[in-house]
């Protein structure tokens, strides 16, 4: 528990989705596999505080929005299809915010951790993980990314997403998950 006047940190699940972590999927994320049971232990220990997000295609396609999903067709899926849906089984009392953008820093999920700083966890490290870290980061907020708790496109991409984020401390910290539990940063359900 963190002893500060600010609240306890809040565990954001970007993305585990089928579309991710099927190897089949033109979008399938290298290491998904490994990360899996790593994210499955974080939400157990931010149990009450965790949040799950959802990568789901806006169907309006705005702006360049357009020429992306001309690119990658067979996402053009609608946002119930199969394919958006968890791929692992967390907990259902988790409120799960879909958005049709890389970055997951949105006013919904604002709305879900009001005030917390986040640990962050998910795919893909390179895109919506990284979009996510750097958009709470301008907000002010500290990012804390759980680096074997992610996968990118691929190995070469996570590690360099990575690297990027580091970069950025203080503002964002990369850490393994047992740094982070034996930093007593999680919490109790």
């Amino acid at each position: 528990m963190r002893t500060s006047e600010r609240p306890d940190p809040w565990l954001v699940v970007i993305d585990i989705q089928h579309v991710f972590t099927d190897p089949s999927s033109g979008w399938s994320t290298e290491g998904s596999d490994a990360a899996m049971p790593v994210i499955k232990d974080l939400t157990e220990r931010f149990r009450g505080r965790t949040v799950l997000t959802r990568f789901v295609r806006d169907p309006l396609e705005t702006g360049a929005w357009g020429p992306y999903y001309d690119r990658w067709t067979e996402f053009r899926l609608p946002a119930d299809h199969p394919r958006w849906g968890l791929s692992l089984d967390l907990p259902t009392d988790a409120p799960v915010v879909d958005e049709p953008t890389f970055s997951k820093w949105t006013p919904r999920l604002r709305q879900v951790v009001g005030d917390a700083d986040l640990v962050l966890c998910g795919v893909a490290t390179e895109c919506c993980v990284l979009s996510t870290a750097f958009g709470a980061a301008d907000a002010g907020r500290s990012v804390t990314v759980v680096g074997d708790a992610c996968a990118g496109a691929t190995t070469s991409a996570h590690a360099t997403a990575l690297e990027l984020m580091h970069a950025n401390a203080p503002l964002i910290s990369v850490v393994t998950a047992a740094e982070l539990v034996a930093a007593e940063v999680v919490v109790g359900g």
